[in-house]
This record gives C-alpha cells, structure tokens and sequence, in this order.
C-alpha cells in the first residue's frame, strides 16, 4: 500500500493516479467514510488528463487506528505530509462534507504558506461553523451531535445502515428510491474506520470554526451545495463561507442531497471541470 508517516508515527493510506507530470487533485472524504467515496471523481478526472490523489483520514479506511489526533489540525496536517511526500505543486483541493473542513484548514495552514495549491473547492462542507452557539444562532444544536455520538456507540453498525439509508442520501424524501449498492459501500468503508476516530470526529467537523481559515485563502474557490442537504443545512454553511472567502463562486442544486458527488455526479463532475478549466 502507499503509505505516508507522519511525524507522530500514524500511517496515512493514500492512491495517487494518473501521469505525475499532470496537475494534481487532491481529494479529502467526508465522515466516516475514507477516499474510496471519491472513486467515480478520481475516475472521471483521471479520464480527463489529471493526477488524482486521495487521501483516508487517520482512523478512517486504511490509515492506522490510534488513539488520538482526531482534530481538524491534525487531519490538515496529516494532508500535507501527503502533498509534501509527493511534492504536489499548483494542486486543486476538494473537500467534501467532514472532508472539506479539512481542505480549508490545510489550504490556509500548509497549502498557501508553501506556495502548493492553484484551487479549492468545497461540496456540502462544513465550514464556517456546524455547532449553534451566540456567535452561530443559525448552527445545530448541540442536541443532534450528542445523538449521532449516543447512534455511534449504541450500535455502530446499525447507525451505518441507518444513515445513508435515510437523510445522507436523501433516500427519506417522497418520490426517491434507495440505492441498495450505495447504501452497503457507505456501511462498508464506515466499518472499515476505527470507531473511537469516529466518534470523536464528530466533535471535530461540528465544533470547528473555520472563519479565520476561510478568510485567509486568496486562491479561486468553488463552495458548491445542496438545497436538500439534511447533514449540513446550507442556509448556515455555503453562503455564509462564500462571503468569507476572498474569490468564491457559489454554486446551489435545487432538490439535491448531502451525498451529492454520488447520487448526481453526472452534474457535480463536469461542474467542478469546468471551475478547475477555468
């Protein structure tokens, strides 16, 4: 397997794709899953000439099961030993969900100081702010982390049918039949991950304020996301990191789902080519 070690001796999985002379784009995965998540990204863009890189979190899919180091900072930091191993240059970023929280934190604590990235772009992400709070009156409450972590540990494997069997998917709405095979890859790659990296990655992607990150990145961003999306609502999410970045273009999907990279990655992917073509 390709394997980085970071400077506190975690093994981090990544697949690297495609000519190594071609621009590179890095994908960061949403919560619990791991890069497999990115496989109908990393095939299209593969297709089209890139380099595609996709990285599992620590604790997720095939990186090392550890105990700590289950934070944004170290999720960003654990990134840029892989961009820095491969010595990836002019790179796009693309975060999705948990995943893109971790992108903006990288792009504005490695990425920009080191000269690497060309772009970002964020789907459904988390950032600015999950977690309602007197500065973030629009933000979930506290309540319904509390409840994916209680889910979490009641019954992990349950949880991982539930979820994107309902809202993640959006396979709860009228009308919107189930993709069975969709449903068993989320359970999969999620009980492929370390329970305790997920349960306390919940505190990390809903408690993370990422509005000094999102200010400091001067580079083109795409904040891209459904109007459907019952994981992170975008009234409090993509508009609001729109106006935070300095060069954003905003982009909203009437109907579509929190996973929509899956379930309409038929508009997602030429949607993000012609951003990155741009």
């Amino acid at each position: 397997m390709s394997i980085v070690t970071t400077k506190d001796k975690v093994d981090i999985f990544y697949k690297d794709w495609g000519p190594k002379s071609a621009q590179p784009i890095v994908f960061h995965h949403g919560w619990p899953l791991s890069s497999d998540d990115w496989d109908t990204q990393m095939l299209f863009f593969l297709k089209h000439g890139y380099r595609v890189v996709g990285i599992d979190r620590r604790g997720h899919g095939r990186s090392t099961q550890v105990a700590d180091g289950h934070d944004m900072d170290h999720y960003a930091a654990d990134a840029a030993a892989v961009v820095e191993h491969l010595d990836l240059r002019k790179a796009i970023h693309v975060g999705h969900s948990t995943g893109g929280g971790e992108a903006t934190r990288y792009v504005a604590r490695h990425g920009l100081p080191q000269g690497r990235v060309a772009k970002l772009i964020i789907i459904g992400a988390v950032p600015p702010l999950m977690l309602k709070t007197e500065a973030n009156p629009g933000g979930l409450p506290i309540e319904v982390f509390d409840g994916l972590r209680a889910s979490l540990a009641a019954n992990r494997t349950q949880f991982y049918i539930d979820f994107p069997s309902g809202p993640f998917y959006g396979f709860n709405r009228p009308g919107v039949a189930t993709i069975q095979s969709v449903v068993q890859n989320w359970w999969r790659q999620g009980m492929m991950g370390a329970a305790n990296a997920h349960y306390d990655g919940i505190k990390a992607f809903s408690e993370t304020d990422f509005t000094e990150d999102l200010k400091a990145i001067d580079v083109p961003a795409l904040v891209m996301h459904g109007e459907d999306d019952q994981i992170v609502p975008i009234a409090d999410a993509a508009p609001l990191s729109a106006k935070l970045l300095k060069r954003s273009t905003l982009k909203t999907y009437p109907k579509f789902p929190h996973g929509m990279c899956t379930t309409h990655a038929d508009v997602v992917n030429p949607d993000m080519l012609a951003f990155i073509k741009a």
